[in-house]
């Protein structure tokens, strides 16, 4: 299925499933791990634990969110994709940073773990039919199908890799 066949955009993750192309959601998957095998190690080795601004985290800890950020949204598509019933609670993603050792991994070891974690979760959507696809989930105040959170998934790793382009990548220009 197309992001175009998503019925409804959820509120505020419409950013992020608006970043993916209107294509097949295993060629969306198929171009977000091209991404992660084109980044250029050696420019991020560069940017080192720099940050463009205080208080922002730096790029190991913005991998670390991305892999953090997936494995929690691959459980929350479990739970509705099986109907187990369970509306899974929120998570607080800057006491998730605050509290990891991202900035003690090299970013080889981030990127192959990032790697990792997104051919999981392809194979987790590939399981899934059209039947399951559609499956509307709730939780908090949002409303989207398994298809909007896989696209979801996709656009949250298109935005942060964009943040690290525009603003993280001149810090060594």
């Amino acid at each position: 299925m197309k992001k175009s066949d998503i019925k409804q955009l959820p509120q505020y993750f419409d950013y992020y499933i608006n970043l993916s192309e209107d294509i097949e959601l295993e060629e969306a998957f198929n171009k977000s791990l091209n991404q992660i095998d084109n980044v250029d190690i050696a420019q991020l080795k560069r940017i080192g634990l720099k940050v463009y601004e205080e208080g922002k985290w730096s790029v190991h800890k913005i991998i670390q969110h991305l892999i953090d950020w997936e494995r929690i949204w691959c459980y929350r598509t479990m739970l509705f994709a099986r109907q187990e019933g369970t509306v899974p609670a929120g998570h607080d993603q800057e006491l998730m940073g605050q509290n990891s050792n991202a900035d003690e991994l090299s970013i080889e070891q981030l990127i192959a773990e990032l790697k990792a974690v997104r051919m999981a979760t392809k194979a987790m959507f590939a399981s899934y039919n059209q039947q399951i696809l559609e499956i509307n989930c709730k939780f908090y105040n949002y409303e989207m199908s398994v298809l909007a959170m896989g696209f979801n998934i996709i656009g949250h790793q298109l935005h942060h890799f964009n943040i690290i382009k525009e603003r993280y990548l001149p810090l060594v220009n």
